[in-house]
């Protein structure tokens, strides 16, 4: 789908899951964004914190 322009909307917790599938990665917490990531620029450790509300270093 990413060849063809088009994007998909991935709501998940499996933190594994979204790394593997995703390119980009927007982190929402108590309804704002807490953050953007790159999926190969980031982890699951990385996000946890931002789902959890928490600033990543």
């Amino acid at each position: 789908l990413r060849d063809a322009g088009a994007a998909v909307l991935l709501i998940s917790v499996e933190l594994d899951e979204i790394l593997s599938l995703s390119d980009r990665i927007l982190v929402m917490f108590d309804g704002r964004i807490m953050g953007e990531r790159m999926a190969d620029a980031t982890d699951a450790r990385e996000l946890g914190l931002l789902m959890a509300g928490m600033e990543a270093a």
